[in-house]
């Protein structure tokens, strides 16, 4: 028997997997395709997940693979620059393609331990209170503790559980693929700067010098089942609509497409089996906040999972990850949902967007509505006032060195700068580091594996109370 079966060998439950392992869960992973994806839907990682890397180790791994830039026009496409004073150490985004992420995601849950079958079709489950038994294409069944599915939006595991997916159908269409283009390229970048002066969803962008373009155009229509790809001639006919030419576009490497469908599930759990990721919600891409929100409720997920597996986590831990999760997707969803209105080219939506283009000249605002696609505003409930209570911690600076680089094991960790509290009785899952921070005008933080504070102040009394609420009870002396 496995501790935990993960559905879906995407970045969430890639993510997932090594998160277990950090703990020593024994995971296996399946994904149906028999070989890695091509397609590239993601284009990047952002702010919060750059960090989530730098937690885990793996940032230097990314940024060999990836470009570092700060772009401009990320809220709805409004062009405003990149905000000034993000909350990060590591403010920008990091270009770098979905089957790269793939890729380096799958190397290190491998290298944490992780199982990973490839071609294993999840049909069916059934679960009792040892445990889930898992059915796959073919007739074998396998048999784990736990399940988590990280299968996507068109989830095999949310249906089979019943779970609904409340929300709104998709509306519009769009066709994305990667090809060739004739058209010399200053005579492309014309024509495409002057149709997204009402069309935002229609681009032609250079992938390097070769030649190759990643192309964006609305179809005609919705189709019923997107899971059957566009064809070239299909991709021919709507830039033609759109440009008056199809640029010479051929030999495409892949061709797919996506609808503005915005979904939520009711619940992340039943019983035993988990949703995270695409499963869980879905919406259009704008902002590029998908793959980031998965790996961001693996990471959530994960180190609660093991807890429980472990025997140490407190009544209730479990429950906390729809608790704190739930709310986050729902927001992105909104955002999701008022930049696609702001895109529309009706007047009215036009309007609102030439007053929300003068209100981002503030800072302020500018910042905070990039704060909130990038990951970084996200502020979990835990009942405390304190301002960094619930919040995760920047990379701070410390006299020894550097935050995130206490955190590659994904324990818990007290950062304590006046070096007189203690973690007795809790050292087996939370790391006692004294140091100090020019960054940090508090006298010591308690942060969960996750990197999001659990606790601040300097009283032992209360530290050992909030160690009890996220740690469990104490170790046996």
């Amino acid at each position: 028997m496995f501790d935990v079966i993960v559905a879906g060998g995407g970045p969430t439950g890639t993510m997932l997997a090594a998160e277990l392992r950090l703990h020593g869960v024994r995971v296996l992973v399946l994904e149906r395709e028999a070989e890695p994806v091509k397609e590239v839907r993601s284009l990047g990682l952002h702010v919060r997940s750059i960090e989530v890397m730098a937690q885990r180790g793996l940032l230097d791994r990314f940024l060999a693979e990836g470009k570092q830039f700060q772009m401009a026009g990320y809220f709805a496409g409004i062009d405003k620059p990149w905000p000034e004073r993000l909350d990060s150490a590591h403010a920008y985004v990091l270009g770098i393609p979905q089957p790269v992420t793939q890729r380096l995601l799958t190397e290190h849950a491998l290298e944490a331990g992780a199982e990973i079958r490839p071609g294993s079709e999840v049909v069916g489950l059934s679960q009792d209170d040892e445990g889930v038994t898992v059915e796959l294409a073919g007739g074998e069944q396998l048999r784990a503790r736990y399940l988590v599915g990280c299968d996507g939006g068109r989830s095999t595991v949310r249906k089979l559980l019943g779970i609904g997916f409340p929300g709104e159908p998709a509306r519009h269409e769009t066709l994305l693929g990667e090809m060739e283009v004739t058209t010399p390229a200053e005579e492309v970048t014309a024509i495409v700067t002057e149709i997204r002066k009402t069309e935002k969803f229609f681009g032609l962008g250079p992938l390097g010098q070769t030649g190759r373009y990643r192309v964006i155009v609305p179809a005609e229509s919705v189709r019923e089942d997107r899971s059957v790809p566009p064809t070239l001639e299909e991709f021919k006919e709507r830039l033609r609509v759109y440009a008056g030419t199809d640029f010479g576009v051929h030999s495409p490497l892949w061709l797919s497409r996506f609808g503005d469908a915005t979904r939520l599930a009711e619940r992340y759990r039943d019983g035993r089996v988990f949703l995270a990721g695409d499963a869980a919600h879905i919406h259009p891409p704008l902002g590029g906040q998908g793959l980031n929100l998965g790996l961001q409720d693996a990471l959530n997920l994960g180190w609660k999972l093991a807890a429980e597996l472990g025997g140490w986590a407190p009544a209730g831990l479990l429950d906390t990850y729809q608790a704190e999760r739930h709310p986050v997707a729902a927001d992105v969803l909104d955002n999701t949902r008022a930049q696609g209105e702001l895109m529309r080219p009706d007047a009215g939506p036009q309007a609102l967007r030439r007053l929300l283009a003068k209100l981002m000249d503030f800072e302020e605002v500018n910042r905070y509505l990039i704060g909130r696609i990038v990951g970084i505003e996200i502020r979990y409930d835990f009942g405390d006032e304190h301002e960094l209570v619930g919040r995760r911690l920047r990379d701070l600076t410390l006299k020894q060195g550097r935050l995130y680089d206490l955190m590659h094991g994904g324990r818990g960790l007290l950062l304590d700068q006046t070096g007189s509290l203690s973690v007795t009785g809790w050292a087996d899952r939370v790391d006692h580091v004294v140091d100090v921070s020019e960054e940090l005008d508090v006298p010591a933080v308690l942060v969960r594996p996750d990197g999001h504070v659990a606790w601040v102040g300097e009283d032992q009394e209360q530290l050992q109370d909030r160690l009890a609420r996220w740690f469990g009870a104490p170790a046996a002396a």
